[in-house]
Parts: structure tokens; C-alpha cells; sequence
């Protein structure tokens, strides 16, 4: 049998450290958060792999973050402990619950049911008790619960939906790769008091959220 905890620590210490991520909480939440326990079964052996993992999504493909993309993007969100986080395609839940170890709460915005339920029975079972998974048009965001101090989105896009932006709180941060593929960036929003500013941060190729990309221009 594969000896996950010590996958883990591979995962950190050849992918992620190496990588520019130093912020020691978050180098320890990916050591605590089981990876495998958030893709199919079947896949688990490659659950610390540094790819993106296929899952089973009914409204599009869906994947889970490549490990060392993932952890820069949570360095740059730069979450707090008292941070109320909203989690956007939340997929399986591994985002929220590295996420929950870093902030105060998670809204975690699912909008496939059946990959919302299994991310709230898999938090659950797992003791993460400070997120709460709910259902929703990922494009709108969650304004039930907002503002939040950092919006954080789970999968690349073709651009910043300003129904987010106006969830966050003064102050607040909003972390999103823009474009796909080699073209993707990762990019950090700072809404002030009355203005929002933003800046590229790095490059970075991870897989598209369903419904959330731009749609092909026409051409002659």
C-alpha cells in the first residue's frame, strides 16, 4: 500500500518549496490535508503527482489543481486566520480544506450537485468544521455571506467576473488565473474604498473552470 504521509512530504519538498512558496502554515496544511482522500478512488496513486487530476463533474470537465500551482496561488491570496474565504468551484473540496487551515471560514461554491455533495461528506468525515459547502451559479459568486476578505477561484477563466469583485471587503483579495492554457496568469485583485486595483502576478497553466471562458471571437 502507497504511504501517503509521506507522499505528502515529497509533494512539499520537491514540488512546492522549490517553487518559491516559504509561508510555513501553508507548507503544513498541504502536509496535513490528505490529498488522496479528495480524487476517485482509482486515482489516488496519483494524488501527489504534480498534474492535474480528472474528476468526475456532470457539468463539465472538472480537475483538481496541480499541487505547486495551487500553493503559489494560495501564497499570493495571502489568507489570515480571522479571513472568511469563499472558495469558487470548489470541485472535491481539497481547495477549502487547505484553505480552512489558513482562515478563519470557507464558503466553498459548488455548482455540480453531485460534486458538491461529495465535497461536503468528504469535509465532514474529515473533521474540516469550518466550511460550509454550498450550491450556486459559479459566475455569480456566493453574495449570501459576502463580503469576504479573500474570493479565491479554483480553476482558470477567461476573465474576472465583477460579481465577485463586489463581494470582497475593503481590504479584500481576489486571486484568479486569467486565460488558458501556456497564456494563463495568475492575478491579484485589492478592492480599496472605493476603487479596485490588480496586478499580474505569474504565469500559470491550470485547468479551466466549465461555463467561465470567453467565448471564440469571429473571424473573417
Amino acid at each position: 500500500m502507497m504511504d501517503f504521509e509521506q507522499a505528502r512530504v515529497v509533494m512539499v519538498d520537491r514540488q512546492i518549496r522549490p517553487n518559491d512558496v516559504t509561508r510555513a502554515d501553508i507548507l503544513e496544511a498541504f502536509l496535513e490535508v490528505p490529498r488522496e482522500e479528495f480524487v476517485p478512488s482509482e486515482q489516488q496513486a496519483l494524488a501527489y503527482m504534480d498534474e492535474d487530476i480528472a474528476l468526475a463533474g456532470t457539468d463539465g470537465e472538472r480537475y483538481l489543481i496541480e499541487p505547486t500551482a495551487f500553493a503559489k496561488l494560495v501564497q499570493l491570496a495571502n489568507p489570515g486566520p480571522d479571513d472568511i474565504v469563499l472558495d469558487i468551484g470548489c470541485a472535491t473540496g481539497y481547495t477549502t480544506a487547505i484553505l480552512s487551515r489558513l482562515c478563519g471560514s470557507v464558503v466553498a461554491l459548488e455548482s455540480d450537485a453531485g460534486l458538491g455533495e461529495g465535497a461536503s461528506e468528504t469535509l465532514m468525515r474529515l473533521s474540516f468544521g469550518n466550511v460550509a459547502v454550498v450550491s450556486g451559479d459559479l459566475a455569480k459568486g456566493y453574495p449570501k455571506e459576502a463580503p469576504y476578505d479573500v474570493v479565491f477561484v479554483s480553476g482558470s477563466v477567461g476573465e474576472v467576473r465583477q460579481e465577485w469583485l463586489d463581494q470582497l471587503k475593503p481590504g479584500g483579495r481576489l486571486v484568479v488565473v486569467e486565460g488558458s492554457g501556456n497564456t494563463g496568469k495568475a492575478r491579484l485583485y485589492l478592492r480599496g474604498e472605493t476603487s479596485v486595483s490588480s496586478r499580474t502576478a505569474f504565469n500559470s497553466a491550470i485547468m479551466p473552470l466549465p461555463g467561465l471562458q470567453r467565448e471564440p471571437e469571429f473571424q473573417f
